[in-house]
């Protein structure tokens, strides 16, 4: 039989511990500068799949967008943008692009009464075939332009 001192103590340390494995449980993990996964062959393959089937239909085969995409059309929308780099894919942060992606435009960059073409994709795709297809996107991109976009979602980072 341990002393009541000896006990009281052991329930202390024990109280601290449980208080501490919790805190780190429910610690929010820190996010990679980059959210997307260009460099990773099966990653891209994947999200080649997932654009060729959901995205290639609007925004072309070769990424390369619609005809006059920064003129409205009689609708009044806008028609897809191109996502080489020629468009302004890669003017935006990987966060921002997955939550256009899943949630869409108007909710994404709190654009109340927008109208797009473009659904969101939160109840079509998954979180990790959001992050695929942008990841194959991206990985189509020149170099300089990877690196202008990796540049800014550091500096959005520490923001």
């Amino acid at each position: 039989m341990m002393p009541t001192g000896n006990r009281a103590l052991a329930a202390v340390a024990i109280a601290a511990a449980a208080g501490a494995i919790g805190a780190w449980a429910l610690w929010p993990e820190p996010e990679p500068a980059s959210l997307l996964r260009p460099g990773d062959p099966q990653v891209v393959a994947a999200g080649a799949k997932v654009y060729a089937a959901q995205c290639a239909s609007c925004h072309g085969a070769d990424l390369q967008g619609e005809p006059d995409w920064q003129t409205r059309d009689p609708d009044g929308l806008l028609p897809a943008p191109p996502h080489d780099e020629t468009g302004h894919t890669w003017h935006h942060p990987d966060d921002l692009l997955f939550r256009i992606t899943k949630h869409g435009v108007a909710e994404a960059a709190n654009l109340e009464g927008y109208e797009t073409r473009m659904p969101a994709y939160g109840g079509i795709l998954s979180d990790g075939e959001i992050i695929s297809v942008l990841s194959y996107i991206k990985a189509q991109w020149p170099a300089a332009i990877r690196q202008r976009h990796d540049r800014m979602n550091e500096q959005m980072k520490s923001q």
